[in-house]
């Protein structure tokens, strides 16, 4: 078989426009000016165009630009960080003060080399953010921190306006597509964000197109909100590279709504589903679809 056809074809669903608008010029200088990396770029996220063209909207990315980790499905750089930037949080709010931001997303790259995970510095950033820019509502998604609840209080003591973390696949294929990460672990995670904050959303995300079946994201889901997730996304997994694990199949924009529907029905309070979906696409819209939800089902009661 010639090796062309061993990798299925995009279909037209996953056409992007571009937009390199003054917008989308600008805010790329900004992040050059403020020596800031942003997930958008780093992950080859497919919505960049239309977040920083149209939205004027980023998901930054800060404790450098190198993860220690290798998930095989991502294309951000792997290997060993320099070291910690501790005046990156005040440089990221200085720029989500210039963009005029309603909402940010501050992710990270993992960092296993320092004790707690990078905690202190999303933590830092969460406060330098509301000190310059207090109307903003601010979402975290940070790595595991190694899985140790110490850490997260750091962070969550911060109280940020919602705590991501995602779980990226199915239980099946956890280990086949993340690297160091575990899946249960990952829902404690997520629980224990609850427990310490009732109060403050907590979502999750997953991929779809590496091989899972329909009833192992319906499992997802369940194991999400048993451990009391509110939001959820889910995208098309898109292959960064010939190095990377391939697509096994395109999910057809019905299929992404029927699971939207699914999710819904599970008790979720919003869900994004569709083939260009990533965890930060339109979170502005998520936080405030979610905070509608708890008014409503407070007036039911």
């Amino acid at each position: 078989m010639d090796r062309k056809e061993e990798y299925l074809r995009k279909p037209d669903w996953l056409k992007i426009k571009l937009n390199t608008n003054d917008n989308y010029t600008g805010l790329k200088k900004l992040m050059r000016k403020k020596e800031l990396h942003t997930v958008c770029e780093e992950a080859r996220c497919p919505n960049i165009h239309e977040c920083w063209g149209s939205r004027k909207t980023a998901t930054f990315m800060i404790l450098g630009d190198i993860c220690t980790r290798a998930c095989r499905f991502c294309a951000v750089k792997t290997g060993l960080p320099t070291e910690t930037d501790y005046q990156e949080p005040k440089r990221v709010a200085e720029s989500v003060q210039a963009m005029g931001l309603k909402h940010v997303v501050i992710t990270a790259v993992a960092r296993d080399d320092l004790k707690d995970g990078g905690a202190f510095i999303f933590a830092e950033t969460i406060r330098e953010i509301r000190k310059s820019s207090p109307f903003t509502t601010i979402e975290v998604l940070p790595s595991d921190l190694h899985g140790e609840k110490a850490n997260l209080e750091v962070l969550m003591q911060a109280k940020p306006d919602i705590l991501n973390h995602n779980i990226e696949t199915v239980r099946r294929l956890s280990d086949k597509v993340r690297s160091k990460a575990k899946y249960e672990r990952s829902l404690t995670f997520l629980k224990n964000a609850k427990e310490m904050e009732p109060t403050i959303p907590t979502k999750s995300s997953i991929m779809v197109g590496l091989g899972e079946s329909v009833d192992e994201i319906i499992e997802a889901m369940d194991d999400l909100r048993a451990h009391d997730v509110d939001i959820l996304t889910i995208g098309q997994y898109l292959q960064p590279s010939r190095k990377h694990l391939k697509v096994e199949k395109y999910y057809h924009p019905d299929e992404f709504a029927q699971l939207k529907e699914i999710a819904l029905q599970k008790g979720f309070k919003h869900c994004e589903s569709g083939p260009l979906v990533r965890s930060s696409y339109h979170a502005d819209e998520q936080v405030n679809a979610a905070s509608k939800k708890d008014i409503e089902t407070k007036k039911e009661a």
